[in-house]
């Protein structure tokens, strides 16, 4: 299957009320040149929680902003492509139906997905709505990120087209087993086993498997400890 694709990058600014962030992204069109970070001319505020190898690429889809205007209708003008900030935006690809360590042929590269996005609390202010952030977690609405397994020339009349499928593990499924399960060691073991999954979710799995514990969730999604 082949699917479209738009495509967008933004640069880092300055939000009072809030920390610096590059959710604010704009379309390109024709040639870009994608390398091992992520797209040019795309940029990430906080490159310590954000961006990277294993998350080089933002893609969300784009069918679920009718779902989020129609449970926020106050804030329903926000909700199109790319208020997410995400790099990648296509119909037809969920968290259900891709995969982690999915690769896609895009132009003359490759690219793999390698984790849910983890919605973080710039979320709830971008958007107005004080837990946001939560609502895109328990809903699994988080869109995935990729590596950039063959850097080079993208083009954005070009589609994403799925060439390998390497795990039997949903994008889905992943968070549900991260953020919706009770601490489950058999549970990360299976997702620990999908081929392509992001070092950051692989030590923080194992992290939980030697203690017996899941992390604490509210400085992410609210920015503070509880």
């Amino acid at each position: 299957m082949r699917y479209p694709v738009q495509v967008y990058t933004g640069t880092i600014k300055d939000y009072p009320g809030s920390r610096p962030s590059a959710i604010a992204k704009y379309q390109r069109e024709g040639e870009l040149l994608l390398t091992p970070l992520g797209l040019e001319g795309d940029s990430q505020a906080e490159v310590g929680i954000h961006g990277g190898p294993d998350r080089a690429l933002c893609h969300y889809p784009r069918e679920h902003y009718e779902a989020w205007a129609q449970s926020f209708p106050e804030q329903a003008g926000l909700f199109a492509p790319p208020a997410l900030g995400e790099n990648l935006s296509t119909t037809g690809l969920t968290e259900r139906n891709v995969h982690i360590g999915d690769i896609f042929c895009w132009g003359d590269t490759l690219i793999q997905v390698t984790q849910p996005r983890s919605p973080c609390f710039k979320l709830n202010f971008h958007f107005g709505i004080s837990d946001f952030s939560r609502q895109i977690q328990e809903t699994g609405r988080c869109g995935w990120l990729y590596r950039v397994v063959s850097p080079g020339k993208v083009y954005t009349d070009k589609p994403l087209e799925l060439v390998s499928r390497v795990s039997d593990i949903s994008v889905y499924q992943a968070a549900a087993i991260a953020w919706h399960m009770p601490f489950d060691d058999e549970q990360y073991h299976l997702l620990l086993s999908a081929a392509g999954l992001s070092a950051s979710w692989t030590k923080t799995l194992q992290k939980r498997r030697l203690t017996g514990k899941i992390e604490d969730f509210s400085h992410r999604l609210w920015g503070k400890k509880s």
